[in-house]
């Protein structure tokens, strides 16, 4: 066996004890011991377990009475999806209490092999109740029977108790491990590009912005309410001030005073001067937002210009690469889209990888590594999930990771699929939305080219320059752009990737969108100074979790889901 494989099988089995049985390790930094760690045994042998002492904690998911008024829970404390059956004897405690759907426990006992029970490999029968979080069955909202995921979505606070949710959070949780494993594994580092940003690196300009002008025009608001701005006689009185003072001044000098006597009504010159001074600014103050020209003044912002919630950070990202050569990221971004379809969300994660010295076809070769190594990665960590979300939702889903993770994906151009599409539509197919050279691919086509044609993932790549980014490179034949997708079963595109372009042709194409240069110098100067050939992409990390589970609908992918009129 090898040393990591022995490893894993001692964290798991815990150490043998001095009569050769299995002790279960507790969890780090606690002394209750993981439910996964007693029913998921890598040699299918429970025996091992009997008569072991250990404390455990969780959430009731069912109870059912027993003999003499005893319950049997089910016990989940979201370590794995199976619970363990714990076995409490009426004397215990308040039974009533105890078998609620929802209830917190945590209970000390010794581990026991039901006799011929075929689904309970081993149960926890209670010697010692340490704690009881009670639930009001009135009110809890989750009751053990199976609730539509549209429901649950109005508890997101509870719903990770579901089933389903605390699959899709472990499946996420692999998901993220796999991805740092891969890009640190091959030389990338690591880099966090900022949440806030001046720039739109899509130029789609559906950006949150972030702004201080509204709270602090209410702090203004409140403020001047209780301390009314200076009337305009209030300022004249000040001025009135001044001049007495300055006259004091002037005849002072004249009569040739003592310098004592000179520089106290100097003092007292100067303090009337900067009340006037404060007078007058607060005289000018408006409430509201304030403005200038006709346009909201933005200097007075916290940024001191127009500052959005980022929507990628492959620009920053690229300065990175374009010194260490090979950078990712993998953070939160952000899009203000007002839409309730399954497949959009306002906040979602994207992992953006970033290499020099690399052109398209190195980016193709990264990211259908990437895919696949993710997908091996659900197969080989995630089986009792991945089982579950083909039971319950999608029977192709193993077999789809299967599929993707085995067979090289197809590469075509993006003429290629658009002439394969117009022609399925010339022999019948229809779509909803029309085909021909220059659209935007939909779902529905990319679905198709991927699930009908070529049944494996597709890459299509030389894009038409309009409907890509600015700083894709422009192909020589001066239509079509260095760009490329990644086009999957289930939810089409997972992946968009370019290849940056040169100096010249990056102001041109800032220009031509109608982007501040001034915004983009910084990025320009990344081109002037050291250029080198670059190309990376990103993955949409929730379409990868919706991709791999089969769940329709990306709001149950991501634990938060953030859409329009929903960000509590």
């Amino acid at each position: 066996m090898a040393n990591g494989d022995s490893k894993l099988l001692g964290a798991q089995l815990g150490v043998l004890t001095s009569n050769g049985t299995a002790s279960i390790a507790k969890a780090e930094f606690s002394d209750i011991v993981p439910i996964r760690s007693i029913i998921v045994r890598p040699d299918d042998d429970w025996s091992a377990l009997a008569g072991q002492q250990v404390r455990v904690g969780g959430w009731v998911k069912t109870a059912r009475k027993g003999s003499k008024g005893s319950r049997f829970l089910q016990l989940n404390d979201g370590s794995c999806l199976g619970n363990l059956q714990v076995f409490v004897e009426a004397d215990k405690v308040d039974l009533g209490q105890l078998a609620r759907t929802g209830v917190c426990v945590v209970v000390g006992g010794v581990l026991k092999l039901p006799p011929g029970d075929k689904e309970q490999k081993v149960e926890l029968k209670v010697e010692k109740m340490v704690h009881v979080g009670p639930v009001d069955p009135a009110d809890y909202p989750l009751p053990k029977t199976s609730l539509p995921l549209e429901f649950v979505r109005n508890f997101v606070h509870l719903r990770p108790r579901t089933c389903t949710i605390s699959a899709v959070i472990r499946i996420r949780s692999a998901l993220a491990h796999a991805t740092h494993i891969f890009f640190l594994e091959r030389g990338f580092l690591n880099v966090q590009t900022p949440i806030m940003n001046c720039s739109d690196c899509e130029g789609a300009g559906e950006m949150f912005q972030v702004t201080t002008l509204f709270s602090e025009g209410e702090k203004l608001e409140k403020d001047l309410l209780k301390n009314p701005p200076p009337s305009e006689a209030d300022v004249e009185a000040a001025k009135f001030i001044v001049k007495e003072k300055g006259d004091v001044v002037a005849l002072l000098k004249s009569s040739k005073a003592s310098k004592m006597d000179i520089g106290d009504a100097v003092a007292e010159l100067k303090r009337a001067k900067e009340n006037l001074w404060k007078l007058e600014e607060r005289s000018k103050i408006q409430p509201g937002i304030p403005h200038k020209e006709g346009k909201i003044d933005y200097t007075r912002d916290f940024f001191g210009r127009p500052t959005f919630l980022t929507v990628s950070g492959q620009l920053q990202l690229e300065a990175y690469a374009c010194s260490l050569s090979k950078a990712y990221s993998f953070g939160p971004t952000f899009r203000a889209e007002k839409s309730h379809t399954t497949r959009h969300l306002a906040e979602f994660w994207m992992v953006e990888p970033e290499m020099a010295f690399a052109e398209l076809e190195d980016d193709m070769n990264c990211a259908e590594a990437y895919v696949k190594f993710m997908c091996e990665w659900l197969l080989e960590k995630c089986h009792e999930d991945m089982e579950f979300f083909a039971e319950r939702y999608d029977k192709s889903c193993i077999d789809r990771l299967r599929m993707v993770a085995s067979t090289p994906f197809e590469r075509i151009t993006y003429t290629e699929a658009v002439d394969l599409l117009i022609e399925v539509v010339k022999n019948g197919k229809e779509f909803e939305n029309h085909v021909e050279w220059g659209i935007d691919l939909s779902s529905e086509h990319e679905r198709y080219l991927t699930e009908v044609k070529f049944q494996k993932p597709v890459i299509v790549y030389n894009y038409p320059k309009d409907i890509k980014a600015f700083y894709m490179r422009l192909n020589d034949d001066s239509e079509t752009v260095a760009a490329m997708d990644v086009l999957v079963p289930k939810v089409g595109e997972l992946i968009g990737a370019p290849e940056q372009v040169h100096l010249i042709l990056q102001s041109i194409l800032i220009l031509e969108r109608g982007l501040p240069v001034d915004l983009y110098q910084w990025y320009l100067d990344l081109r002037r100074f050291g250029t080198v050939k670059h190309s990376g992409f990103g993955l949409g990390f929730e379409r990868m979790v919706m991709f791999a589970t089969g769940l329709d609908n990306i709001k149950d992918c991501i634990p938060n889901p953030r859409i329009e009129g929903r960000a509590d």
